[in-house]
């Protein structure tokens, strides 16, 4: 398992309660179920939802999240819808 780092923006950032963390996995689908139980709340499974993700500052788009690898070091950044204009 690949120790890695998810760090949340806005939104996310406030319903994770802190601005990142560091997880175990070998997907990003890996790690983004050790974020949901860390935060089992519906407030933050919404918001992860409905958020884009970059893994290593590359956007994951529609890939399958179980098909994104993550490796030591990978940086997964969970960002949610922004407001404004």
């Amino acid at each position: 398992m690949a120790k890695c780092t998810i760090r949340y923006w806005a939104a996310a950032k406030e319903a994770a309660g802190t601005a990142e963390e560091r997880v175990e996995a070998q997907t990003l689908g890996d790690a983004l179920d050790a974020a949901c139980r860390l935060h089992p709340d519906d407030r933050f499974q919404r918001v992860l939802g409905a958020s884009s993700l970059l893994v290593d500052e590359r956007p994951v788009g529609r890939r399958p999240h179980r098909e994104v690898p993550v490796t030591d070091g990978t940086v997964i950044e969970v960002l949610p819808p922004f407001a404004g204009g």
